[in-house]
């Protein structure tokens, strides 16, 4: 497979970093990129195109690549070095089921501990998502990034007053884990949904305290999510 070189993180600052802090940058650099599938799954990463790409000697480099296997972006193969994880439909399935578990349990906590100030910043959150276009152009679709930063913070929002910093942790890596997918298979998805809606049904489940309801729309959101993208797999994995 031909390698890309169209990596669109900016390039590093022009000052000296420290080697901790060098390999924190890489690492986010490298995440953005495999998240983004610009480092398209199972793709080998070569030290000698990485080391070139992103400006970084071979140890930050190595530090970055061993923190991204910890967290099950890159596989490292014994004699072989670093590769992009695979995608699979059974990991798919694993990590929505765990998913809509997580943050089901965290969105009921969240709402038991519900607040006025929560609440205003929930409305908050969901009208920058509400007025943030989906797609750059309105005939095709074109990935708007800013997009993705609102709908974070909308989903984070609803589980942010859960009192558990390691769920919200936990919950953030699936998230992480489960946008490669989304990625891929974005532009099908794009039309064939009704997200806006769905967002604002969650909304309002949450502002009316039923929260049986709530998480019912909120798993509901992630499994419609994961249906399109298994369906797509056959395809994107041949």
């Amino acid at each position: 497979m031909p390698m890309r070189t169209d990596m669109s993180t900016d390039l590093p600052s022009q000052r000296v970093e420290q080697p901790a802090t060098l390999a924190t940058t890489i690492y986010a650099r490298l995440k953005a990129d495999i998240l983004t599938t610009r480092l398209e799954p199972g793709r080998k990463l070569q030290s000698r195109f990485l080391m070139e790409q992103y400006n970084v000697g071979q140890t930050p480099l190595r530090e970055a690549l061993n923190r991204l296997t910890t967290e099950e972006f890159v596989v490292g193969m014994e004699q072989r070095g670093f590769y992009v994880k695979e995608v699979s439909k059974e990991e798919l399935q694993e990590l929505t089921k765990t998913r809509c578990w997580v943050e089901g349990l965290a969105l009921r906590e969240s709402m038991q501990n519900a607040t006025q100030t929560w609440e205003e910043a929930l409305l908050v959150a969901h009208h920058r998502l509400d007025r943030t276009p989906r797609s750059l152009k309105p005939d095709t679709f074109e990935d708007n990034p800013d997009w993705e930063k609102v709908h974070r913070a909308f989903h984070a929002t609803l589980i942010g007053l859960c009192g558990s910093r390691p769920l919200l942790g936990f919950c953030e890596q699936l998230a992480d884990r489960l946008y490669r997918y989304r990625m891929m298979s974005i532009a099908k998805a794009y039309p064939a949904r009704k997200v806006g809606a769905e967002h604002s049904d969650i909304l309002q489940a949450v502002l009316a305290r039923d929260s049986e309801q709530a998480v019912h729309l909120l798993q509901q959101h992630y499994q419609r999510t994961a249906d399109v993208i298994y369906s797509d797999l056959d395809g994107l994995l041949a």
